[in-house]
């Protein structure tokens, strides 16, 4: 069965050379439960609201699998919120979510996934190093993008807590077609 790793808010803003001048990238797990209203986990932050938060992308999940896969390829621990992701979650195929799929986690909180995140420079920058020249693209081409979601029902959620998929449009696109133009 599908579970929650960790919820993650932002630890810092971190300067950064966007035109935002800081970044929210830096996420965290937090200790214990962690209450999730209409815009995203209590206490989390987005520096840049024009491309991050709102209601339509609340939070933003990311797969363990797929942070599995990148750790090998960049020969390093990658912990829950490096990603800049509210949950990493394991044992679901985030990227093969559908549009309009609802997940319940834990007893209460229920979301509905959105749309693919858009990697941008800003990430690029937090990979940092030789690594950051082509990570846009080598993210983008290798499909394993996360999914933002929107939050049905709040509550509150802990490390731990199941994921249940409840409901899923047939014929819907998936994350990753939406994010290919399939």
């Amino acid at each position: 069965m599908p579970r929650l790793l960790a919820v993650c808010a932002v630890h810092q803003l971190r300067p950064d050379a966007g035109s935002n001048g800081v970044t929210a990238i830096d996420k965290r797990p937090v200790e214990g439960a962690a209450a999730v209203g209409r815009y995203g986990v209590r206490g989390d932050v987005q520096a840049n609201r024009t491309h991050h938060g709102g209601l339509d992308k609340a939070l933003y999940a990311y797969a363990q699998e797929d942070a599995d896969f990148w750790a090998l390829q960049l020969d390093r621990d990658l912990p829950p919120g490096w990603f800049g992701e509210n949950l990493r979650v394991d044992g679901i195929d985030v990227n093969a979510a559908r549009v309009g799929e609802v997940w319940r986690i834990g007893d209460r909180l229920e979301l509905e996934v959105t749309m693919p995140r858009t990697p941008c420079a800003t990430f690029a920058r937090w990979v940092g190093g030789s690594q950051a020249r082509g990570w846009v693209k080598r993210f983008s081409d290798e499909g394993r993008l996360g999914a933002y979601l929107r939050v049905r029902k709040t509550g509150s959620v802990t490390a731990g807590d199941l994921v249940e998929v409840v409901e899923r449009p047939e014929g819907a696109p998936t994350v990753l077609e939406i994010y290919r133009g399939v």
